[in-house]
């Protein structure tokens, strides 16, 4: 099937959108703007096969099993992940009952190895070995600047432990940005995305096309999209932090997505098209 750029450029419309009315722009964090847990998933992804599989052999049916999980969850709560790991692991009854973690367990020793190369990849940021430009998504600082300067309200919704991200976002130079910067707390009764777009919308008395979230994970996508307003997927290759991701692209395209971009090299046309003369 063909596909429609705008004209002179990568940026792909999969749905015409009412234009030029966003006030609100809602940031996902982890691969939209930085990279610095670029990989998460080849963490996750044998952290909860091990989990699973204890001393039993891995098998190729529950590593695509893992893999289609990770896929289907990315940009909800590390939380939330880790209590479908629960599940998957009671359902498979490859591990005893009394090695069995809670969600919060099988979280911990995530988040323990993802940190080692996040931590790593900070403090190399910090003695110059690595530069802003590594640790961020192409042009994703210069299209916050831009955006910023429109005077719009922009916020971080992340899946992301908020003291991690707020930390994060402060490390590659974004923080400054956004006028509130969300992430995982205790419970989804208490954060979740999709409550996040819910609450900005009443407070503020925004139509759906006044509110734009822009992501690499189809959670943020579906949410803005049943709440009427504008989804711009972000299907970046996260190795290189520029290019088409394509398993990335299709994903959110069934998430939703209304505009999708490889990167924000072309940041001036996008913010264009977003916001017509």
């Amino acid at each position: 099937m063909s596909r429609c750029f705008l004209p002179g450029t990568q940026i792909e419309i999969i749905h015409e959108v009412e234009r030029g009315h966003i006030r609100h722009v809602l940031f996902d964090f982890d691969g939209t703007v930085s990279l610095l847990r670029e990989g998460w998933q080849r963490i996750m992804g044998p952290v909860m096969v091990e989990m699973i599989c204890g001393d039993t052999p891995h098998t190729p049916e529950i590593e695509q099993e893992v893999h289609e999980v990770i896929e289907e969850t990315t940009g909800i709560q590390t939380i939330l992940q880790m209590e479908r790991l629960v599940e998957m692991v009671r359902a498979h009854g490859l591990v005893p009952e009394e090695m069995m973690l809670d969600a919060k367990g099988y979280k911990e020793i995530y988040n323990d190895r993802l940190m080692v190369p996040v931590r790593e990849r900070i403090a190399r940021l910090e003695r110059g070995e690595l530069t802003l430009e590594d640790v961020t998504v192409r042009g994703a600082l210069a299209f916050l600047e831009l955006l910023a300067g429109k005077g719009l309200d922009m916020y971080v919704f992340s899946g992301t432990d908020r003291d991690d991200v707020r930390n994060e976002a402060g490390k590659v130079k974004a923080a400054r940005f956004f006028r509130e910067i969300w992430g995982a707390v205790g419970s989804i009764e208490e954060y979740s995305k999709e409550k996040v777009i819910r609450e900005i919308m009443t407070q503020h008395q925004l139509r759906g096309v006044q509110v734009l979230a822009v992501g690499d994970g189809p959670v943020e996508l579906r949410n803005v999209k049943a709440a009427g307003g504008i989804a711009l997927g972000v299907a970046s290759d996260e190795k290189k932090g520029h290019g088409w991701d394509e398993e990335k692209r299709v994903r959110l395209i069934r998430a939703g997505a209304d505009i999708l971009v490889s990167d924000f090299a072309e940041y001036e046309a996008l913010a264009a098209y977003l916001f017509p003369e």
